[in-house]
């Protein structure tokens, strides 16, 4: 009987309707020009499919499954399919076409080169989808064509996931596919001898090369006996190719008469069919057997066969194993290997006779793998170790039997098998379990371009994994931010900068035996890096990679060593340590070249140049930031490809998902659309480089996971490694999010030396963690920038990350899924399609140098006519993306003939089924979004839910991961739950954060605590609420009213949760009230009634809350006639946006105009309001709950900067250090009084200006803010979970009491900015916000705090020169005590003309440095910044800068840009400065002791 697992049926799986023909479930813009049939099953149930084989040829055959993402020629030609109907599983079938049938191996001369016998064996080929437009420098015609020669049919549009799990549950089918009027009699291929029509009818021999020949003694070439009974060729090249000659005979060919002189070794090969019925063949292999004068050798039939002729049994499986994916472990030494396979039956293991034992068994069935003589040269696997199609991890096999039969041949005497590897026990004692009871975690820091959010859910995912094995885990982590540093996860928490100073000061305090560096980015690396001489010294062991594999990998010069020592070929490069020895480089190398710096995160420091001097630009920052560049070939326009890759202490290594960057090479990864898996590689080229990958991540010695990039040649199979990166990375936590594989978690384990096939699949629960997943669906990533935030910013794309965050999409066509990415990146974007963010003659620029836009302007091509070749002649994209595209666009046009009352009823399911969103729809039939829904709803179409399964549905998951598609017939669930929707953040982009992931993960698990059944919407994979294991269920989708009226109304929602993921699920809150949603918490109306600025502004005045003197904005001249009266600056503030999107500080009347336009496009269908701007006035943070108007809990913070500073780039200090206790007590009535009046039940934060101790509200946002999960944490009252209590009625205490931990006792928020990573942009800040993250550090007052925050940040402290240049007198009189007190410290002060005569003048010793101007080139800015011998920059650009025209380009821009570029710390704001300067009159060493109010545990927070 098969093993246990294959006969599981999943609980969750909904039954596919017998009843009516399934129709097809893939877009067909036309029946007309289609010819459609049935594929019916022997139990009734009928599918309807679209044809693309032969037409008319009705057949019968067993229906079966194969779960490989890649090699349909190899797999179609493998005999052992035959007569069999073979469904694929992966959904995008025919993108890389059919190569040449003709064009013959060249030593093999009748063997065809691309394909594993000379005929399609299988009976029928079922796919999703299909495509004609296939991209391929070797393919001779596309798949169709090709079966159409073949005359075999093949249908798309049938939903195949839905077919597995049927075939799953209830064992292989019989089935038919008809065409229209047609039947056939059922025909069950096992009962015929299949191998008789597979075989070869006469003995042939192939000969190997000369010069590679093995001789045997006598010489005559070793020569191996091949019994054909279903041989696939790749066999006979695995042989051949080694230097053996291979006589191959017919299947009834009498092998065991032949003279044993005449032949060294017997070998059995694979076949079709059930092996009973080869008896002869198995009779005369006994004969052979009991000999025992002959090495043999068996492969999968050949393996069975063996079995039976040695006395044991065999037994049909319940669907058998067949796939490219299969981990097998090896019974004598333990290792777990990765197999391709392709059967039906296998060996009853139980069966074995005495003298043979098991040499593999499936590490997720546990059915026999392979036998092994106990003491002849005899044994046999069921897998393929000649792979083709799949992964070649095994092909040591036929050396192993090969070196063998020559021992037995040379010593005249039969020698038993000695695999490779070792003994299992052996291995243990090797790589004993690493004994560690407390493990320190570095974290990343904050969230900054190159390194975001995707190192909290990674750090977190460690943090489970190793609590889960019982090891107390410290983190240091100053992002307060971040679900990591929140209660639940680590033991214990230190709100530390992660400096080498600080990790060593944890270290010697806690007295850890574990540190893990792989888990916090780049930041984490360089420490370990750093501190690698000192960790044996303080007793801690480095967990996973090997410090000094990091220095490989991160060492460009060390890297290239390492890749030439196994013959693997990087590009072509040289490293440098200045200028001249780059420009020799260069020189050598020839021009272009990429530009890299070493042990930079997120290619900063990097770019392409054409010439000398754009080489010396590069090298000029680069240099800035690291002591090594390395200099080498650019190959911009090759294909960029990406493996994620997992190795564990025994050498057991996967590779966990590829990817293929939709641009070229030339842009940075983190930059470009990605691509899951990848869609235009054919088997060759995937495992061409997924070998290659398993090869150089042993060779390094990583253990856990990385990830290694390839550039690949687009026209031959040319590749070089671009690097590998020895941790968790930006692409991991993508390649998780993407297959449901949890790598971080899974690689924390590999750490300890648990081996990978002792790690469970947490997805299926049964099987185990050594495999690779198989997707059945497609993944779009795309990056979101906020270049429009920044002024003079550089929009082109290079090789250095711009972008603030990103998305991912899951889809189960390529087009349904890029349309939903697109879609995700903002709200306005409806898809691909006509658009006006890229005008006409804008077009050919944005194609040929690739900006944010380019995806845009490819949809403008499209629609004004542009070809595909056209295009990709301008861009480099893969034609077959192309292709993709432009179908997309030929649907929106025929859309655009259509009204919503004469659509058909194909063309609009088949829009949807192409990713179109009711919207998009709605837009060209000039009609509005619920419109389309009630049409498509009346006709039945709706999306359907599948599950992410990390096994393509070949076994019954209980993964809780879902996503939607039109693509498919039923849903993968069962919907009874009625749980609480919680709406995620979205995106992270600059405003709206991790500090919202923060909100929307404590939400679900407050509710999850009170037995609430909870359901997550987000699509961000940097996300830890994107972690299937957070919610009970997680639907990773579109944050828009479709797609959540969809999950609600499928869900049967008990309500929805909006204010927990910022201003994203806000703007939606309203429509979706009114459709009838029921959102929880406060009254989408009462939230309009805040966003809404008109609304809100007359309610402050109707309850008697001061507020600046404002006015909605009717027109230009009201507008104009408004600022006269109140006097500029003004402040134009749009609705509905998030970080001061479109705000703006007018000072003069020519700036005004362009300001209330640009806010009238942001805030389209909410008014614009002006309101007087106030100068000077203190800003204060208010985070507050209530419950029906009642405040809960309320906590003030203060802003170090004056009002002017957005708030999400403000120094927070809390608890507030300078306050007058009458401003606090305006503060709180006025919030009671705003709480009270918009009927509150749930978070809120409002943002007060106070001067004269006069307060004014600014803003009321009715949501969670940016703020809370640094108040929570540092209060130790958790404002989400009081606030999920409050919305979901349950009782809670008002002002729970918390303790302060100490009498002294200061947190400081700090901003974490990215102007290093945005080339042009101007450092300063003003009302939108600019930061892309935040720290928190803790200090007994706010100078220590601040410090360590600034520290935290990146930032430098001064060690002795000092710049300042200050714009306006009263800044320059404001600071200049500070500056006389840093004179008095020993700082050498330096400032530009016009403040170092203010300074002199007040008898401080300074040094003027002219301007960039200056003939004086030793006393210049330019010298000095260039040079780095400035420590610390304070630059206060005085106003009068919002009145130039943006052409002028400033000193003090220049300057300030070029601190950045120079990685000089630089401070633009008066109120900053002046707390720097007296922290380090007070903290002058920089040297801080640890105290105990560093860090937090579980019990710092109210219980």
């Amino acid at each position: 009987m098969a093993p246990s697992i294959l006969l599981n049926s999943s609980a969750s799986s909904v039954a596919v309707n017998k009843s009516s023909s399934q129709r097809p479930v893939t877009a067909v813009e036309d029946y007309k020009n289609v010819t459609t049939a049935s594929l019916v099953l022997q139990d009734g149930t009928t599918f309807e499919g679209v044809s693309f084989g032969a037409e008319g040829k009705s057949i019968s055959g067993e229906c079966v499954f194969q779960t490989g993402m890649v090699g349909y020629p190899e797999s179609l030609t493998d005999p052992s399919y035959r007569g069999q109907i073979l469904v694929l599983t992966y959904p995008l079938i025919g993108n890389y076409g059919v190569p040449d049938r003709s064009e013959m191996e060249e030593l093999l001369k009748d063997i065809p080169k691309y394909f594993e016998s000379h005929a399609v064996h299988i009976a029928g080929l079922i796919v999703c989808d299909y495509t004609e437009d296939y991209s391929h420098y070797l393919a001779k015609s596309s798949l169709g064509a090709w079966l159409k020669e073949q005359n075999v049919p093949a249908l798309y549009g049938i939903d195949s996931r839905a077919l597995t799990k049927l075939i799953r549950d209830q064992g292989v089918l019989l089935g038919k596919i008809l065409f229209k009027n047609d039947n056939v009699d059922w025909v069950d291929p096992n009962e015929r001898n299949l191998v008789a029509d597979v075989s070869i009818k006469e003995p042939k021999i192939y000969v190997p090369e000369p010069a590679k020949a093995i001789k045997t003694p006598s010489g005559r070439t070793l020569r191996i006996l091949a019994v054909d009974v279903g041989m696939k060729f790749n066999q006979i090249r695995c042989f051949v190719n080694r230097g053996v000659e291979l006589k191959v005979v017919p299947w009834d060919y009498d092998f065991a008469a032949e003279p044993t002189d005449s032949f060294d070794g017997l070998f059995i090969s694979n076949g079709p069919g059930d092996p009973t019925v080869v008896e002869i063949t198995f009779r005369r292999l006994r004969q052979v057997l009991q000999r025992a004068d002959k090495p043999i050798f068996g492969i999968c039939l050949g393996h069975q066969l063996l079995a039976l002729a040695a006395g044991a049994k065999t037994m049909k499986l319940k669907y058998g194993n067949r796939g490219q994916n299969i981990p097998c472990t090896d019974m004598i030494s333990g290792r777990c290997y990765i197999t391709s396979q392709n059967h039906g039956y296998a060996v009853d293991a139980s069966s074995l006779p005495a003298d043979f034992q098991e040499l593999f068994v499936n590490a997720n069935d546990g059915s026999n793998e392979g036998i092994i003589h106990k003491s002849l040269p005899i044994f046999s696997v069921q897998f393929h170790p000649e792979s083709t199609a799949g992964p070649r991890d095994t092909e040591f096999l036929f050396d192993v039997y090969i070196n063998t039969v020559k021992q037995c041949v040379e010593q005249k005497k039969m020698i038993p098998v000695t695999m490779p590897g070792g003994t299992r026990a052996e291995n243990i004692k090797k790589h004993p379990r690493v004994n560690v009871s407390k493990v320190l975690v570095l974290g990343s820091g904050g969230l900054s371009i190159g390194q975001a959010g995707e190192f909290d859910y990674s750090g977190s995912q460690a943090i489970k994994a190793l609590k889960e094995e019982g090891i107390y885990t410290i983190l240091i982590n100053p992002n307060i931010a971040t679900i990591q540093t929140s209660k639940g996860l680590a033991d214990k928490v230190y709100f530390l900068p992660v400096t080498a100073d600080f990790v060593r000061k944890v270290i010697k305090q806690e007295k850890p035996d574990g540190i893990y560096v792989t888990f916090g980015g780049q930041t984490a690396l360089n420490i370990g890096i750093q501190l690698k001489d000192e960790f044996e010294g303080l007793g801690v062991k480095v967990l996973g990679t090997p410090i000094e594999t990091i220095i490989t990998t991160e060492d460009r010069d060390l890297f290239a060593q390492a890749l030439y020592e196994i013959n693997e070929k990087c590009a072509q490069s040289a490293s440098a340590v200045n200028h001249a020895e780059a420009l020799a480089a260069a020189k050598e190398i020839g021009y272009p070249v990429i530009c890299r710096a070493a042990y930079a995160l997120g290619g900063l420091g990097s770019g392409f140049a054409d010439n000398e001097e754009q080489l010396i630009a590069l090298c000029n920052k680069a240099f800035a930031t690291s002591p090594q560049v390395l200099i080498e070939k650019s190959m911009k326009g090759w294909k960029e490809i990406e493996y994620e890759v997992v190795r564990d202490c025994q050498d057991n290594c996967i590779t966990v998902c590829n990817m293929e960057n939709f641009d070229p090479l030339g842009i940075h990864t983190g930059e470009s659309i990605v691509v899951a898996p990848s869609q235009t590689l054919s088997d060759a080229d995937y495992n061409m480089l997924r070998t290659t990958a398993v090869n150089v991540i042993r060779h390094l010695g990583v253990v856990g996971e990385c990830n290694i990039q390839y550039a690949l040649n687009p026209f031959s199979k040319e590749y070089c490694i671009i690097e590998v990166n020895a941790r968790l990375s930006r692409s991991s936590a993508l390649a998780s999010k993407a297959t449901g594989y949890p790598l971080a978690f899974v690689a924390a384990k590999l750490g300890l030396n648990i081996p990978l096939n002792e790690v469970k699949n947490s997805v299926t629960k049964k099987t185990c963690a050594c495999f690779e997943p198989s997707l059945d669906y497609c993944v779009v990533k795309i990056p979101r920038w906020d270049l429009k935030k920044f002024n003079r910013v550089s929009t082109a794309l290079g090789s250095a990350m711009k972008s603030v965050g990103e998305v991912m999409a899951i889809g189960r066509t390529f087009e349904e899924t890029m349309q939903e990415a697109i879609r995700s990146i903002d709200y306005s974007f409806p898809g691909f399609s006509t658009n006006d963010i890229v005008a006409d003659h804008e077009i050919d620029q944005e194609l040929t140098v690739p900006s944010d836009r380019r995806i845009f302007a490819i949809a403008n091509a499209m629609s004004k006519g542009y070809s595909v070749d056209k295009i990709w002649e301008m861009t480099k994209i893969d034609k077959w993306f192309l292709s993709k595209l432009q179908r997309m666009m030929k649907m929106e046009k025929r859309l655009g003939g259509h009204s919503v009352r004469d659509i058909p009823n194909n063309t609009l399911r088949a829009a949807k089924q192409l990713g179109f969103s009711d919207k998009q729809i709605a837009i060209q039939l000039k009609t509005d979004e619920l419109a389309i829904r009630k049409l498509r709803q009346s006709h039945n179409i709706v999306p359907f839910v599948k599950q992410i399964d990390t096994v393509a549905a070949e076994f019954p998951a209980y993964t809780n991961y879902l996503y939607m598609t039109y693509n498919a017939s039923e849903h993968d669930m069962s919907f009874g739950d009625n749980g609480v929707m919680v709406i995620g953040s979205g995106v992270y982009r600059i405003g709206s954060s991790v500090e919202f992931d923060w909100c929307a993960v404590r939400a679900i698990r407050t509710l999850r605590e009170k037995g609430i059944k909870t359901v997550m919407v987000n699509y961000n994979p940097e996300t830890v609420s994107t972690d299937y294991d957070e919610a009970d269920r997680l639907y990773f989708e579109n944050i828009t009213i479709e797609r959540i009226l969809d999950i609600y109304e499928i869900e049967n929602s008990s309500g929805v949760l909006m204010s927990m993921g910022g201003q994203t699920p806000n703007n939606i809150a309203l429509p979706l009230y009114r459709y009838g949603v029921k959102v929880l918490g406060t009254s989408p109306e009462k939230i309009d009634n805040a966003e809404d600025r008109y609304k809100f502004s007359s309610m402050l005045d109707r309850i008697g809350v001061d507020q600046p003197q404002w006015q909605e904005l009717t027109s230009i001249d009201d507008a104009e006639k408004f600022c006269d009266a109140v006097g500029y600056p003004v402040l134009v503030r749009p609705s509905y946006v998030l970080s001061g999107a479109a705000m703006n500080t007018v000072y003069n009347k020519e700036n005004l105009d362009n300001y209330l336009k640009e806010a009238a496009a942001v805030s389209r269908e909410h008014p614009v309001v002006i309101s007087k701007y106030i100068e000077d006035a203190k800003e204060i943070e208010m985070d507050a709950v209530a419950k029906d108007g009642k405040l809960l809990m309320h906590v003030i913070s203060e802003h170090v900067e004056n009002a002017g500073v957005h708030s999400g780039d403000a120094t927070l200090i809390q608890p507030p250090q300078g306050l007058d206790p009458a401003t606090v007590q305006k503060i709180e009535r006025a919030t009671a009084l705003i709480g009270e009046n918009l009927d509150i039940t749930g978070p809120f934060n409002i943002q007060f200006i106070a001067k004269d101790n006069e307060i004014k509200v600014i803003e009321c946002n009715v949501r969670a803010a940016r703020s809370f999960p640094f108040v929570s944490k540092v209060t130790g009252v958790d404002m989400v979970e009081l606030a999920t209590h409050a919305i979901l009625g349950f009782p809670v205490k008002a002002y729970p009491s918390v303790k302060l931990p100490a009498e002294k006792y200061v947190s400081v928020k700090v901003p974490q900015f990215s102007f290093t990573r945005l080339p042009g942009a101007d450092p300063v800040l003003g009302v939108e916000m600019a930061s892309t993250g935040e720290v928190a550090c803790f200090g007994r007052d706010k100078y220590e705090a601040y410090l360590k925050g600034l520290i935290a940040t990146g930032f430098k402290l001064p060690k002795k020169n000092i710049l300042f240049s200050i714009g306006s007198e009263k800044e320059k009189a404001e600071l200049l005590p500070s500056i006389k007190s840093l004179h008095e410290l020993g700082y050498t002060i330096f400032a530009t003309e016009g403040t170092a005569d203010y300074i002199s003048s007040h008898n401080v010793p300074v040094r003027k440095l002219m301007g960039f101007d200056s003939s004086s080139e030793k006393e210049s800015l330019h010298h000095y910044l260039s040079n780095n011998k400035i420590d610390l920059y304070i630059n206060l650009p005085s106003q009068n800068r919002f009145c130039r025209p943006a052409s002028i380009i400033s000193e003090g821009y220049r300057s300030r840009r070029m601190a950045v570029d120079y990685s000089i710390p630089l401070l633009t704001n008066v109120k900053c400065a002046k707390t720097l300067a007296e922290g380090l009159v007070r903290y002058k060493s920089g040297d801080f002791d640890l105290l105990p109010i560093d860090y937090q545990t579980d019990h710092t927070f109210a219980q």
